[in-house]
């Protein structure tokens, strides 16, 4: 499985519209990106940094996993443009983006 991770850095004054995001953006990104072989999505928004009081990196975490790299590129090819255009309705963060193999953590074997 392959996964695209996009990271919505926050800082000051950036801004970020979960409503627009969760209500119009994600629906458009599931419509494009489901025939292409999308199986799931991950959302992760950002509460707080690691110490207590401090502000947290990314205004939100978002991937979206694919069951081969050939399957998320022919996706992005064909609708990223489109998706990638809707970004700044609902923020001005500039998102950064990786794709990654996911991994599988094995349980260690219990000792006798």
């Amino acid at each position: 499985m392959v996964r695209l991770t996009v990271l919505y850095p926050k800082s000051g004054d950036t801004r970020f519209d979960m409503d627009y995001y969760l209500q119009k953006h994600i629906p458009l990104v599931k419509e494009k990106l489901t025939p292409f072989g999308l199986v799931r999505g991950d959302l992760e928004e950002g509460l707080a940094g690691p110490a207590p009081g401090t502000a947290p990196a990314y205004h939100l975490i978002g991937s979206l996993s694919f069951n081969s790299l050939e399957e998320l590129q022919k996706a992005l090819a064909a609708h990223g443009e489109e998706i990638a255009a809707d970004i700044p309705n609902y923020t001005d963060s500039k998102p950064q983006m990786q794709i990654s193999k996911v991994l599988e953590v094995k349980e260690p074997a219990a000792s006798a």
